[in-house]
């Protein structure tokens, strides 16, 4: 299992703290091959918090980050989405 944190850099500030909560649900409503996903705006960025089984190097996840970021922001910007970590996390038996 991986657990990925993935953030997006030059969101609105006016957008930022909604589009958090969208992702999150559109993550966990309809991304159920992740888990425990979370995103979280820190005032300068969209946090993203994800587990999966499949996707070593994050790339799935950045494509789908960015396809919901595009969905809930209206506004155009010049943003930026890089990988911040990924980590192997054990499975439970």
């Amino acid at each position: 299992m991986y657990r990925f944190i993935l953030a997006c850099y030059g969101v609105p500030k006016s957008s930022g703290a909604e589009a958090a909560i969208d992702i999150t649900t559109e993550f966990v409503e309809h991304h159920p091959w992740h888990s425990n996903v979370t995103c979280i705006w820190d005032g300068e960025r969209l946090i993203l918090q994800a587990d999966n089984d499949f996707d070593s190097d994050g790339l799935a996840l950045i494509d789908e980050f960015s396809d919901s970021i595009s969905a809930y922001i209206a506004e155009l910007f010049d943003g930026d989405i890089k990988i911040e970590s990924i980590t192997n996390v054990p499975t439970e038996a």
